[in-house]
């Protein structure tokens, strides 16, 4: 779909889990100056529920598929000698409880986390590192998860702004975290979450 709008892009369709294969294909499509980690699953299961598979699959695109290709990235911005930017795609979750959301909500702080130790030790090569976390975002992803209007009004009720994210939303703030505006922040996490992490 953006091929249209950005010519020069260069799709790669990898299955991030694999590893070997991710180190071959993104080791070899930079140079890079700028990086998103976007990719994430949400398997909901009540805590008592939680299975391994749930577990390994979301840890595995979660946390560990950012973990390895930021280190890709990273490397080839540190060969460069250019400074960068990182991008991990977070959520409100990561700070707040939400019911059914264990192994969702674990891995999105531990996410948090490992933006900050590597906002703290890329700095110095300076590469920025911050994350972005939306609430519920109305990707396909999100109206699944959230299409049961029970469910989705109860946590509606507690967004202050009184509605979901849109995709726009998170993309612009994304940008701004990747452009020379926000040359001053790393390992900073941007709310975008309608307040609902004030209320």
């Amino acid at each position: 779909a953006l091929a249209p709008q950005c010519p020069d892009i260069e799709p790669l369709c990898l299955d991030l889990v694999d590893w070997d294969a991710t180190e071959a294909a993104v080791g070899a499509a930079g140079p890079f100056e700028l990086l998103v980690n976007n990719a994430a699953v949400a398997v909901l299961q009540p805590f008592l529920e939680v299975t391994r598979a749930a577990l390994d699959r979301s840890l595995d695109v979660n946390l560990r598929a950012v973990l390895h290709v930021s280190q890709i990235v990273a490397r080839q911005m540190i060969a460069q000698g250019t400074p960068g930017a990182i991008v991990n795609v977070s959520s409100q979750a990561s700070q707040r409880a939400l019911r059914d959301h264990a192994v969702y909500c674990s891995t999105k702080s531990a996410l948090d986390m490992l933006s900050k130790v590597m906002a703290m030790e890329l700095g110095p090569h300076k590469i920025r590192v911050n994350t972005v976390n939306p609430t519920v975002v109305m990707t396909d992803m999100g109206r699944i998860n959230w299409s049961d209007p029970q469910k989705s009004a109860a946590m509606i009720n507690r967004i202050p702004l009184g509605k979901f994210a849109e995709v726009d939303d998170v993309v612009n703030s994304i940008l701004f975290l990747l452009s020379d505006k926000s040359a001053m922040t790393t390992g900073s996490s941007l709310m975008v979450d309608g307040g609902f992490l004030v209320s």
